[in-house]
């Protein structure tokens, strides 16, 4: 059984969803847990995480985690459009 987490920054972005939006998320996040290695992994600086690709309403929007296979732990990292998104993710 895969244990989800969330980071603080993740719990903020997602209080301020719409209810549709959320009902998004939820789909992409359960995509997720049945397909860990969904995403796209990532190098450089930001290696060991992958972002997740999926609509939100009408707008693109990226979800980037990490996977943790010895464990079964999936950690929710950021929620965002591209704009900035990698930038903002770097600085975590």
């Amino acid at each position: 059984m895969i244990q989800v987490f969330q980071y603080s920054t993740f719990k903020r972005k997602v209080k301020k969803l719409h209810a549709n939006e959320k009902k998004d998320l939820d789909n992409a996040v359960r995509e997720i847990v049945q397909n860990p290695k969904a995403g796209e992994p990532k190098k450089g600086d930001l290696k060991g995480i992958r972002v997740f690709k999926f609509k939100m309403v009408i707008q693109l929007t990226l979800l980037a985690y990490t996977y943790d296979e010895t464990t079964e732990e999936l950690t929710l990292y950021a929620l965002g459009t591209h704009e900035n998104f990698y930038r903002d993710l770097k600085s975590k």
